[in-house]
């Protein structure tokens, strides 16, 4: 069986009204629901961010919806090693890659090396085997994981070392 976001929503749907129904021990009808507590569902992250459809048309995410899903999350741990998957997700990507060296290897969008990232631009770093990747702010620093050991915002692209470039942001 093939586990897909549609299924993946299902379950969450279905665990949190099991969830929210449930009552803790000793409590009342009154008690057993507070309408002010979320409970976090991390494993539905991909749909909670998924672009919507409107009709037949995808509405796309934007260069500044993107930086303010990061901005967003900024102190967050909850993506530490996996920075391809946060920007896949602050994008609304549909397009997957193992690794953030993967995404910059592939035929997924040119490469540049040199000039300004723009906003929203994917930027890349050779840091280790699977690289690492961040959105660029349009003014020559960047929203990722791994600033200061959670999502942040650097000041220039040269916070980590050697740098790849950058490719054009986009929910592909």
């Amino acid at each position: 069986m093939r586990f897909t976001a549609v299924t993946a929503a299902v379950v969450g749907l279905l665990g949190a009204a099991l969830l929210g129904t449930a009552a803790p021990a000793g409590a009342t009808g009154a008690e057993a629901f507070s309408q002010g507590v979320e409970i976090a569902q991390p494993w539905l992250e991909d749909t909670a961010t998924a672009p919507a459809l409107d009709g037949d048309i995808t509405i796309q995410q934007t260069a500044a919806g993107a930086i303010k899903w990061m901005s967003d999350r900024r102190g967050s741990t909850a993506y530490e090693g996996y920075c391809e998957r946060a920007v896949r997700l602050a994008w609304a990507r549909q397009t997957h890659h193992a690794s953030a060296i993967e995404h910059w290897r592939s035929s997924d969008g040119a490469r540049h090396t040199t000039g300004t990232p723009p906003k929203g631009a994917f930027v890349f770093w050779n840091t280790s085997q699977n690289g690492h990747v961040g959105i660029a702010d349009g003014a020559g620093g960047f929203w990722s994981t791994s600033v200061g050991g959670k999502i942040g915002h650097g000041s220039s692209v040269g916070y980590f070392r050697n740098y790849l470039g950058w490719k054009y942001g986009n929910s592909n």
